[in-house]
């Protein structure tokens, strides 16, 4: 499956019908119309942005700067025609672009296996299991409430109480890691003026006239505005705690570094999901 921006616009002509359908947003296509379908005839490939019915304002991908004019040139490509169950336009997710977002429903079967419930899982504080005197603690404790335990003869309930020691242990010396947050400056203020940016971009979908027009592009600016002042706010004193923690602990200034590197996206296992891009 490929999902590209190609700027292709697809008529209605039947020259590529085999890899086409007809239910595209224009009657005449573009020089990029014909690149698009070599490709997916050499490919044995489909145009599957143009094989659901929907309506006009559900096809268009991209948006004119004055709002005035709307084209269909994001398409998706896919040689397993049958796994693509819906592809359309979703335009009220504001991404802060001229392209709007597309949505495709795909089923696909896959090899189910075991997952062990994440929500359960318990991430502990590595610092503390470094710290010799956490450690020390650590073991006393291990120590201290195994004496209380009475000794059984079974193994299996000898082995759970080991190992609700253990455990209990940890929580109580070593203790669990805070829940990362991705965007610390994150906030209600850029909340609520995200917030208002949207609701005045679906007003201007509605109904476009310059008003409205010029109305979204004053709140979209000062939305933006704030977030970035936000943002710049809070790298600043990141860099002062940084700089403080190089000064003290050179170890925790590494890991501090390491909080300004992108995190690499987990892969996924879906069944059956929905994708926009």
């Amino acid at each position: 499956m490929i999902l590209e921006d190609l700027n292709a616009k697809i008529g209605k002509e039947k020259a590529y019908e085999n890899v086409t359908g007809k239910h595209t947003l224009h009657d005449v296509s573009n020089q990029n119309r014909e690149m698009i379908c070599n490709f997916a005839v050499e490919n044995n490939m489909t145009v599957m942005s143009t094989q659901f019915q929907h309506k006009t304002i559900h096809k268009g991908t991209w948006i004119s700067p004055e709002l005035t004019t709307v084209n269909q040139i994001d398409h998706i490509n896919t040689n397993k025609k049958k796994t693509v169950q819906d592809v359309r336009t979703l335009r009220g997710l504001n991404c802060d672009s001229d392209h709007f977002v597309i949505k495709t429903i795909i089923k696909q079967r896959l090899i189910t296996m075991p997952r062990r419930n994440i929500e359960n899982s318990q991430k502990w504080n590595l610092d503390n299991i470094r710290n010799p005197l956490k450690l020390r603690q650590y073991r006393q404790k291990i120590h201290e409430k195994l004496l209380q335990k009475m000794e059984q003869a079974d193994v299996n309930h000898e082995r759970e109480n080991i190992k609700s020691v253990v455990l209990e242990s940890a929580e109580e010396t070593i203790k669990t890691r805070e829940k990362y947050i991705c965007n610390e400056w994150w906030d209600e203020e850029c909340r609520a003026a995200v917030s208002r940016k949207n609701i005045t971009r679906k007003k201007c979908l509605q109904k476009r006239t310059r008003a409205n027009q010029e109305q979204y592009m004053q709140v979209r600016k000062e939305a933006n505005k704030i977030c970035k002042e936000k943002k710049k706010q809070w790298l600043n004193n990141r860099i002062k705690q940084v700089e403080e923690a190089h000064k003290q602990n050179e170890t925790k200034f590494f890991k501090d570094i390491q909080t300004f590197q992108n995190d690499r996206s987990p892969p996924y296992l879906i069944v059956k999901m929905k994708m926009v891009y």
